[in-house]
C-alpha cells in the first residue's frame, strides 16, 4: 500500500478529483495550504503597490491506494494538474505500513 500526497493549484482540484474517481480511488482528504517552491513566492501588484507574496495558496490532496493503483493514481493527478507553468505542484509517494478502518476493525487493503 502507498500513501500519496499531492500539492496542486487550487483551481485544479475538481479536475483531479474527477480524474481519481474515474480510476475508482475510494477516498481522499483535501486541505487548503500555503507554501512556496523554487520560485520563492511571487511579486504581486495591489492598488498600485508592489508586494511579495511569500506563501502561495495551494491544495493538498492525501490518499491511500493499493500497490497496483499507484501508477494510475499518480498519472491521473499529474496529467490533469499539469499546466506547464511554474507552481503546478508536486507528488510524494510513501510506503504505507498499516491501515485500520476504525468502524469495522478491517486492516490492510480491505480497510482502503
Amino acid at each position: 500500500m502507498k500513501f500519496i500526497v499531492a500539492i496542486i493549484k487550487p483551481a485544479k482540484l475538481e479536475e483531479v478529483r474527477s480524474s481519481l474517481s474515474e480510476i475508482d480511488v475510494a477516498g481522499l482528504t483535501v486541505s487548503e495550504v500555503k507554501g512556496f517552491g523554487r520560485q520563492k513566492g511571487q511579486t504581486e501588484l495591489y492598488r498600485g503597490t508592489e508586494y511579495k507574496a511569500d506563501f502561495l495558496p495551494k491544495t493538498k490532496i492525501e490518499l491511500a491506494v493499493s500497490d497496483d493503483q499507484v501508477e494510475k493514481a499518480t498519472n491521473a493527478i499529474s496529467s490533469v494538474a499539469n499546466t506547464g507553468k511554474i507552481g503546478d505542484g508536486k507528488l510524494f509517494v510513501f510506503d504505507l505500513e498499516k491501515v485500520i478502518r476504525i468502524r469495522t476493525g478491517e486492516t490492510g487493503e480491505e480497510a482502503l
